[in-house]
């Protein structure tokens, strides 16, 4: 979508009306809670509990297909789940290092200094600014990313989606392209640099885009029980608003593969691990106590935020995950509600390569082929701000450090 803002509040106005003129909302909001605050109150008791609430598989079970039809189905009705051990714990630990020294030797804390205020995505949550460092193009990025095991985790998160649609598979699941995200290196003891509850890839387009609101119909028209998170149809086809940080890409699952050990107090990934949750947030942003040019926490560029205020039954369901080891990877689906913990109470460091799923489609080469370019000259990737730290980084990846299957992930076959 385009950057121009001029006449959204009468834009949003007018499609509130148009989705409220087919369902009634009260009623639709009324039945869709009920459900989701059943979810909820699961979610809550098993954490209350100590028992793990992200679904978890052993990479060896992704690699020799023997995952069992009781975890896919968790899966599909948590939307999150932990792949253990698709790296060593010596792979990862070695990149942490690497990745610290790149940093480094390349004096990347000095040069963002310079940089300050570029990087605006989360300007309106509540807490700002994790520690994450816009570098894409590290080796250890870039290996983590080309890797077979990444690969075959990827293809078997690509197909629990049903890719039918009505022109056709909407993705090809068996091929994913790289999209090149960042890094994140959270220091302990550090209490100012969590992120307040959200959702990527989509913000007030998620009402208001047509390829949106036909992937949302049933919730739109209070189907809630005939809705399914896991069909693709239209997925591919959204058009997301022009902003620094918003994924161009569809990724079918978004994700992150530790580097160190971390979990519940260190200050990392938070979840609301309920698959249609985002049911109760299209709806409740209908209801007439929001103003008639608002969308709650909706607003173009921006991540897409949930609080107290306007989505009270879902806050209790934010749980942090469950303790990752280095070379472990977790992921969740693109509309799964997530945050990054206020503060960071252990002893070491809480890091993280971001990689997602994006698997094959038009969309997606249509932005690889835009992002091998920048990745070739060392420039930052296309969905991110301008900072372009790493134009002349020493020890920057190159094309020839890509493998056959890292040049196809990038475009460059």
């Amino acid at each position: 979508m385009s950057a121009d803002t001029t006449g959204i509040e009468q834009f949003i106005a007018h499609t509130k009306q148009e989705l409220r003129s087919n369902v009634n909302v009260d009623a639709a909001f009324e039945s869709i809670s009920s459900d989701i605050k059943r979810s909820v109150e699961e979610v809550a008791s098993l954490q209350a509990k100590g028992k793990s609430v992200v679904p978890e598989l052993s990479y060896s079970a992704v690699r020799d297909g023997t995952v069992s039809a009781k975890d896919i189905e968790a899966i599909r009705a948590r939307g999150c789940v932990i792949i253990r051990n698709v790296f060593s714990r010596k792979q990862a630990e070695d990149w942490n290092s690497e990745l610290g020294d790149y940093l480094d030797t390349n004096d990347y804390l000095e040069r963002a200094k310079e940089k300050a205020g570029l990087d605006d995505y989360f300007g309106d949550l509540k807490d700002a600014k994790p520690q994450i460092y816009g570098v894409y193009w590290s080796k250890p990025q870039v290996m983590a990313r080309q890797a077979e095991s990444m690969a075959i985790s990827k293809r078997f998160l690509n197909r629990l989606w049903d890719t039918n649609a009505p022109a056709g598979p909407e993705f090809d699941p068996d091929l994913d392209y790289a999209y090149a995200d960042r890094t994140r290196r959270r220091a302990p003891g550090d209490t100012t640099l969590g992120l307040s509850p959200h959702i990527d890839a989509g913000s007030y387009e998620r009402w208001v885009d047509p390829a949106f609101q036909k992937i949302y119909q049933k919730i739109f028209s209070g189907q809630l029980d005939q809705y399914d998170p896991w069909s693709a149809a239209y997925r591919t086809q959204t058009r997301e608003f022009a902003s620094p940080a918003v994924s161009s890409m569809f990724r079918t699952f978004q994700g992150w593969t530790a580097l160190t050990e971390q979990g519940p107090g260190d200050g990392t990934l938070e979840i609301l691990p309920i698959a249609n949750s985002i049911a109760y947030i299209l709806m409740r942003a209908l209801k007439s106590d929001v103003p008639e040019n608002e969308l709650c926490l909706a607003k173009p560029g921006r991540a897409l935020g949930i609080d107290q205020e306007w989505h009270p039954d879902l806050m209790p369901g934010i749980v942090p995950i469950q303790t990752v080891e280095p070379g472990d990877t977790v992921w969740w689906h693109p509309d799964i509600v997530h945050a990054v913990g206020n503060e960071h109470h252990g002893d070491e460091y809480a890091n993280v390569i971001y990689i997602g799923a994006s698997p094959a489609c038009g969309k997606n080469k249509a932005y690889a082929l835009r992002q091998a370019i920048n990745f070739q000259q060392g420039l930052s990737a296309p969905d991110f701000a301008a900072e372009n730290y790493e134009v002349d980084f020493s020890q920057r990846a190159t094309v020839d450090d890509l493998t056959d299957l890292g040049k196809a992930q990038m475009a460059l076959t």
